[in-house]
């Protein structure tokens, strides 16, 4: 199928490894161009390289702090400077840590608004009007099951991609007679570093192996196992194609069948 993606520009954040960077790969295969952003410079251009020598594509790394206000000028002003513009944005940021409600306090509430909410809403904040002036656009936010089935001990992500949800729903009527589609894409557990770390620390609360935990998460998937981060970039990639251009404001859940809900 062809994606209608070559010559276009996307901005990926937390590319370095994980969803992001299983996004940008997609992009990249489908000859657009792509600028990946995260905090660690050296995992970070190391990652630039492997995609470029992979798929061949123009591939660009800026190195950033999204939940800073200067971190998301440097990145945006980087793939302007860089790209000329932006066609396909896709917000991304790690997760916030994990812990019943008690165990954090107010100014780990603000650095998980910072990292998850802030990041989405400034950096398409900066991209909008020159999308909005050519027509065309794809804002996708990367959230997290939780937004439709909260998940125990979560309660950070839980409340703060709940927000991440309600800004992206309105914001798509707001700008869906401009040609531009936002969704946002709920991954599961995946085979991703941040599931390894939620695992591990589940292991040590209840004094477990961790392969124990492992075992009872993938036991609750119909599938049966953990996602690969390609199958989730796969739906990334397709949402920011042509052949989407009538699907907005979706929450559309990747996740091997593990959220029970009807809608």
């Amino acid at each position: 199928m062809d994606l209608g993606l070559a010559g276009k520009t996307a901005l990926v954040a937390a590319a370095s490894k994980g969803l992001g960077r299983a996004c940008a790969e997609e992009f990249a295969a489908e000859g657009a161009r792509v600028v990946i952003c995260a905090r660690g410079a050296d995992v970070l251009e190391r990652t630039r390289g492997e995609i470029a020598a992979k798929t061949r594509a123009d591939v660009h790394a800026v190195a950033a702090d999204l939940s800073t206000m200067e971190g998301i000028g440097t990145v945006v002003t980087e793939a302007q400077r860089r790209l000329g513009h932006v066609d396909i944005l896709v917000n991304n940021a790690g997760g916030p840590p994990s812990g019943p409600f008690e165990q954090h306090p107010w100014d780990q509430w603000e650095k998980a608004i910072h990292l998850n909410l802030r990041s989405t809403v400034e950096l398409t904040r900066r991209l909008l009007p020159d999308m909005r002036s050519r027509r065309w656009g794809r804002i996708i936010n990367v959230t997290s099951i939780a937004v439709k089935q909260p998940v125990d001990g979560l309660i950070l992500s839980n409340s703060v991609r709940a927000a991440v949800t309600g800004w992206a729903r309105t914001l798509a009527n707001e700008v869906a007679r401009d040609g531009i589609t936002v969704n946002s894409v709920l991954p599961g557990y995946t085979r991703t570093d941040r599931v390894e770390q939620l695992n591990a620390s589940r292991a040590a609360a209840e004094g477990v192996p961790v392969e124990e935990i492992q075992r009872r998460t993938e036991g609750q998937i119909p599938m049966r196992r953990l996602g690969e981060p390609r199958e989730f970039g796969a739906m990334v990639a397709f949402l920011a194609s042509e052949r989407a251009s009538y699907i907005t404001a979706q929450s559309i859940v990747v996740d091997g069948g593990w959220v029970r809900a009807l809608l």
